[in-house]
């Protein structure tokens, strides 16, 4: 029997079972060596009750939250913001390793040989003979790759469906992509009254869904609410769609502008000598239409 990267991998003569590494004893320090972090993630899902808790479903939002936060720290060009977001991004590498060596399926010694080996795969032009004169020779032989890739899970029955093509983003993101893809392929409405039409089905089911229910019977039902709820707002992506509005952008002018009304109000009681835990929900509206008028007269 032999072992490697802290006790990841055992392997036999017969076959390799993934084990997930020893937890770090005692007080770790900050050494910035991986194997030592993989030794720290251990140690936190063993003795920490929130880490404990977590699966890879659960850890979903938190990784898109991060590479979000990362993006905004490159902005700012902020050195020390971003090594901390990048720490952010790499952590929730090193958390879904933990828990998919948890159950035997692979660690991170795994994951970085298959980035190796499609990073290998992807650039013959630098690490074989083919010679690529540009950058439009190179994306076109990196998409004819993508190809190659895409038929040899095919191969391996993994089945490749037309909306797969919708790229990974933010929710609003991925539903309005895929609706695009969909009404290529003709499954839309002519226009825009199809879709406010199904918006507004969407929202009479929510409201059937928790109309004359107790706070306990609407959390017992949270799943199926949860379920109407996503109807509503794919419904409503598709109106903005249908508007050739980006749901992204209009939801982010949204938020953005929420954020300045709500600093308008901090402003304002501050200037009272008063906070917001200090006010209530009357003079909080007051003040948020006064920033409403504040916003025209701009």
């Amino acid at each position: 029997m032999t072992t490697k990267d802290n006790n990841a991998t055992v392997v036999n003569a017969d076959q390799t079972k993934t084990l997930p590494p020893q937890p770090v004893v005692g007080t770790p320090k900050a050494t910035g060596e991986i194997s030592d972090l993989l030794a720290l993630m251990a140690r936190l899902r063993a003795d920490c009750p929130w880490d404990k808790k977590q699966s890879n479903h659960s850890l979903i939002p938190y990784a898109i939250e991060e590479a979000y936060e990362l993006a905004e720290a490159v902005q700012t060009d902020d050195d020390e913001d971003i090594k901390g977001e990048l720490g952010d991004v790499l952590l929730q590498v090193i958390f879904h390793c933990q828990l998919y060596a948890e159950q035997g399926r692979f660690d991170l010694s795994d994951v970085i040989t298959t980035l190796q080996q499609k990073l290998i795969r992807r650039h013959p032009h630098v690490f074989e003979t083919e010679s690529l004169k540009d950058e439009a020779a190179v994306k076109a032989r990196w998409d004819e790759i993508k190809l190659e890739e895409r038929q040899a899970d095919e191969a391996r029955g993994k089945p490749r469906r037309r909306l797969d093509a919708t790229k990974a983003g933010s929710a609003l993101m991925q539903a309005q992509s895929v609706q695009s893809q969909a009404s290529k392929l003709g499954f839309d409405w002519e226009g825009v009254t199809g879709a406010f039409e199904k918006l507004e089905e969407e929202i009479e089911e929510l409201k059937a869904e928790i109309s004359d229910k107790s706070k306990a019977e609407i959390k017992a039902s949270i799943s199926d609410i949860e379920k109407e709820l996503g109807d509503c707002v794919f419904a409503l992506v598709n109106v903005a769609r249908k508007l050739n509005l980006d749901a992204e952008a209009a939801t982010l002018t949204c938020v953005h502008k929420f954020k300045s009304r709500f600093g308008y109000i901090e402003a304002q009681l501050a200037q009272l000598g008063k906070s917001l835990e200090d006010s209530d929900i009357d003079e909080m509206d007051a003040l948020w239409e006064s920033a409403k008028q504040h916003e025209r007269a701009l």
